[in-house]
């Protein structure tokens, strides 16, 4: 991919153009791992919860790696990106996809992985799954949290088992929009990146179907999902779809954001200053 260090702006969250192999590379890079940021998958559901949830609303727009998960974001950014004469866009990042490729590449650099989210029995079959596909990726900690609200109390003894662990980064697996709030409260706390990754857990796990890759090709994984959990998923699939389809059609009609880097990078949030450091070093390494 091109390492124009360009963003583009959907709804006051910023993406990066980065492909999976630019993601992965960057998370597993000294920089990556250095820097205590969220890292988001955003999907159509994620930007339809923000016009009815407004503090999960400044989650997403807050500070953060920000990865188009799902072909409908990555499509409207794509147009956006190219209605503002941008070189390079940001491309398509699968949540599941991500979390195996990080597994797989982080074994050659001992990276040490904590699971948060999922049940006590998803975990079980997770690390056993994991052992089997990626053998010598090191998971140093797993936990299942409370289906509730966490106490103050449970929060710091949760935060103090992940830093007994070592680990270098934790996946969170709690599902939308809980695990986004979770990662960005873990990486300020704990001091190391953290990453929502959705129903990753369940698949890699086996615990859930995924989507044969002809579906997923096809921009059809929704609807496999759809089918295979009705009562769970409808309302994402249906109203979620249509909030997002709506709030699209909007940012669309809208002159598009697509910012280039600055001169100086001092006064970026640090998740940009990550992006614009990664980049602008692939690029002098090209």
């Amino acid at each position: 991919m091109s390492s124009d260090t360009r963003a583009t702006h959907f709804r006051g969250i910023s993406f990066a153009h980065l492909d999976l192999d630019g993601a992965t590379r960057l998370l597993l890079s000294r920089r990556g791992l250095a820097t205590a940021v969220p890292w988001r998958l955003v999907n159509a559901y994620s930007v339809s919860l923000m016009g009815r949830l407004p503090d999960y609303a400044s989650v997403l727009q807050g500070d953060g790696v920000n990865l188009a998960d799902g072909k409908p974001v990555a499509w409207a950014l794509r147009a956006m990106s190219r209605r503002a004469d941008s070189p390079t866009i940001p491309e398509h990042v699968r949540g599941p996809a991500f979390f195996e490729r990080v597994l797989d590449e982080g074994r050659a650099r001992g990276i040490r992985h904590y699971l948060l989210g999922g049940s006590p029995e998803t975990l079980e079959k997770l690390q056993a799954a994991i052992e089997e596909r990626f053998p010598g990726a090191r998971v140093v900690g797993a936990y299942s949290p409370p289906f509730r609200p966490l106490t103050p109390e449970e929060r710091a003894a949760q935060d103090r088992r992940i830093r007994a662990s070592g680990a270098d980064l934790v996946w969170v697996g709690l599902g939308t929009p809980r695990q986004d709030g979770e990662a960005e409260r873990i990486a300020r706390t704990v001091g190391i990146p953290a990453i929502g990754i959705g129903a990753a857990f369940d698949f890699l796990a086996g615990t859930k179907a995924e989507a044969p890759v002809w579906m997923q090709r096809a921009a059809l994984e929704w609807l496999f999902r759809f089918a295979s959990e009705p009562r769970r998923l409808w309302h994402r699939y249906t109203v979620g779809l249509l909030q997002f389809a709506l709030v699209a059609a909007r940012e669309l009609v809208r002159r598009p954001v697509v910012t280039a880097p600055p001169v100086r990078t001092i006064h970026l949030r640090p998740a940009a200053r990550l992006v614009q450091g990664f980049l602008e070093s692939e690029r002098v390494g090209a």
